[in-house]
């Protein structure tokens, strides 16, 4: 077998391995906390792995325009602008293997700058320029409507408990655990035609078979229901972290807010960046969770304590960490291989 070929599969897993162990946590982690003691792990995974399927088939069989998802290849466009080589040298194993080894003790770096960059540094510029964008629309967002929805709902959700008997629509457990499985699917579709290209680079978008594509399904899928049955490492506790994010009522805002966030981006509504250019959705997940974080506080209690700010702080600061060593490994190899 070609070293080529055997980088490619290795790449490919181990990229798959840490996106899902870190990546996918902003996605369903809301989803995962607020179910996790109410439904079985392999009910959570059925539900997300069966959209997954759904989407990379649909990636696959290039029908991503016709059904508004954007993108007519597995990756969604999303690689149309990166460099991707004919043969994988041995090197591009690292940037996953590093990731994965940085996700295991819970710092969320983004996937994108860490693998997308070895492949095209050309185009980190205009990826961290969007993704810094991506936080702060994210942040500006959690905040403006947290300031408005805090009173009115959160501080209704955490006093009063959701009831399956209930007649009411603000506690009616029936009605928030379908909308929140709703929200969560339009979120984790969003999230893939982002995302799938930062494990696909390895296989490449076009020309792929459908015993490769067969492959890599039951791989990610596979991957998929073991998150869920770790409850989501390390990385979960991000979410666990913050303010009643294990209510099913929050978790349905939280998730339709960050869907409606990528979606923007993903079409270019605003006209601002280049659709195609990759982007990290861990810095809008960050940014989301923040701005949310501080205003709930402030609007609930009447302050915001030192406590919250540095978790912030620290939160931000591990996905800088994250853009750091992305550099850092894209030059170093660079420099030792020539």
């Amino acid at each position: 077998m070609e070293l080529s070929l055997i980088v490619m599969w290795v790449g490919f897993i181990l990229a798959s391995y840490s996106v899902v162990g870190n990546d996918v946590i902003q996605t369903l982690g809301t989803f995962l906390t607020s179910n996790e003691k109410r439904v079985k792990w392999y009910i959570l995974w059925l539900y997300a792995g069966g959209i997954m399927a759904a989407i990379l088939l649909i990636g696959y069989l290039g029908l991503g325009n016709n059904l508004g998802l954007g993108g007519d290849d597995i990756a969604f466009d999303r690689l149309d602008k990166i460099d991707i080589p004919e043969t994988l040298a041995w090197y591009y194993v690292l940037p996953p293997l590093v990731l994965m080894l940085i996700t295991r003790i819970g710092i969320p770096v983004s996937t994108t700058f860490l693998i997308l960059t070895f492949f095209s540094p050309k185009n980190l510029g205009d990826m961290v320029q969007k993704s810094v964008m991506g936080y702060i629309i994210a942040f500006a967002a959690g905040a403006l409507i947290y300031a408005l929805l805090a009173p009115k709902t959160e501080k209704k959700f955490i006093e009063t408990p959701l009831n399956e008997q209930s007649n009411s629509l603000w506690t009616n457990a029936k009605f928030w655990t379908c909308a929140q499985w709703l929200s969560t699917g339009f979120l984790w579709s969003q999230w893939l035609t982002q995302d799938l290209a930062n494990i696909y680079v390895y296989l490449g978008k076009d020309d792929l078979s459908a015993g490769s594509f067969t492959v890599s399904l039951i791989i990610l899928v596979g991957l998929l229901g073991y998150i869920f049955y770790s409850k989501g490492g390390k990385i979960q506790d991000i979410v666990r972290a913050k303010t009643n994010t294990a209510d099913i009522r929050s978790a349905t805002f939280i998730d339709l807010i960050y869907g409606v966030i990528l979606l923007i981006f993903k079409q270019n509504v605003l006209g601002l960046w280049d659709a195609k250019i990759p982007m990290s959705t861990t810095w809008v997940f960050i940014g989301l969770l923040a701005g949310r974080e501080i205003m709930m506080r402030w609007r609930l209690n009447g302050t915001l304590e030192n406590k919250v700010v540095k978790n912030i702080a620290l939160d931000l600061g591990k996905v800088f960490l994250g853009l750091v060593i992305s550099v850092a490994l894209v030059y170093f190899i660079q420099f030792i291989v020539g």
